[in-house]
């Protein structure tokens, strides 16, 4: 049967159920908020009349704007969602961020979108006290979509240059180097590159210039903090092959692919993500080439699968879960201020990495 309302097309709201009842309408609200207060007979009576009107309570929107405050956080991507579940530093990352709200009581709205429009639509909706803008560094869109909702917003990942923007990150060049400078160190000088993505127009073989002009600062930053470093020990770095990825497996296969048919193979590989790095490893060892007793590899993010590979892999690690928390209280605890934090990273030295073959 279908709901019951008090008029032709306007659904069935409090005051009706009040009426209904014989009660006030403040006496109606109790029923539902603060049942403990009502006595018994009558919350019968206003429930029997509810559900006679097929009322199934007050609309907990209403509720949560009146009080101004609604205790919960979107966390905002263009990706699909499926991202937030598939990609290992995602995953990281929303473990960190709920592990905080729970401990606040706050709740939390994934707001994604495989198109803009939908994407406008989810960020004007959403029903948050604020947003954290993930891993949407270059995507302008989300950040004015967020900043039009007037409400806190903190960007994870976002491009450093832009300086109006509250962000937590890290220094990708710095982090870079570290990668570079350990592996120059052990002795290689025959480089490859694995790169991010760097906009949205596929994979393939690219060039120096070409990732200077990438959409995405991270790409472009690895890369110089990469470039530099080698160049520091005279390593040619516009003979190192670089191949842009999707961070995927199919696009880092077809990368060594390319890599590996070279007259000169790499003896060290530097991965701009672990799971680039992941992917790397799976197919060196189908092609019979040891790590790290042929060639070396070293991943970027420090996400917990890098340390139970075969090999365990090297990576510079990025303090993610601290990134999290510190975004979940840039939300809740927002006075308005601008907060701008740069993170450190470290290099994590494990069985990936070693001297190149004699």
């Amino acid at each position: 049967m279908a709901p019951l309302t008090s008029g032709k097309t306007r659904p069935v709201r409090l005051a009706d159920i009040a009426k209904a009842a014989g009660v006030s309408h403040g006496t109606a609200s109790n029923v539902f908020a603060r049942p403990e207060i009502v006595r018994e007979e009558v919350r019968e009576r206003v429930k029997a009349a509810a559900e006679a009107m097929g009322y199934g309570g007050p609309d907990p929107k209403g509720r949560l704007l009146r009080a101004g405050k609604v205790n919960a956080i979107g966390v905002a991507t263009g990706e699909p969602l499926s991202y937030f579940f598939d990609d290992p530093f995602a995953r990281v990352m929303m473990a960190s961020i709920s592990q905080a709200c729970d401990a606040t009581g706050a709740g939390i709205s994934l707001v994604s979108a495989a198109n803009s429009e939908q994407l406008a639509w989810n960020i004007q909706s959403a029903l948050v006290d604020g947003f954290i803008v993930f891993c949407m560094e270059g995507d302008s869109r989300l950040v004015q979509l967020a900043r039009e909702r007037k409400l806190p917003f903190v960007a994870l990942d976002l491009d450093s240059d832009d300086q109006t923007v509250a962000a937590i990150g890290i220094d990708n060049i710095a982090g870079a180097g570290l990668a570079a400078r350990h592996l120059a160190e052990l002795g290689h000088r025959h480089f490859a590159v694995l790169a991010l993505p760097c906009a949205d127009a596929g994979f393939g073989p690219t060039t120096q210039a070409q990732v200077e002009m990438a959409l995405y600062s991270g790409t472009r930053d690895r890369l110089r903090g990469y470039f530099a470093e080698l160049s520091s020990f005279d390593i040619d770095v516009s003979l190192v092959p670089i191949y842009e990825t999707v961070n995927d497996e199919k696009s880092v296969w077809a990368g060594l692919d390319h890599i590996f048919a070279a007259a000169e193979a790499p003896t060290a590989i530097l991965a701009m993500s672990d799971r680039i790095a992941l992917h790397a490893l799976d197919w060196l060892r189908q092609h019979d080439i040891a790590v790290p007793g042929d060639v070396s590899i070293v991943g970027f993010d420090g996400v917990p699968e890098s340390a139970i590979s075969e090999p365990p892999l090297t990576t510079v690690a990025q303090p993610i879960a601290e990134m999290g928390r510190r975004a979940v209280k840039a939300i809740l605890e927002n006075d308005g201020s601008l907060s701008r934090q740069l993170l450190p990273v470290e290099l994590v030295v494990r069985a990936s990495s070693g001297p190149p073959p004699a």
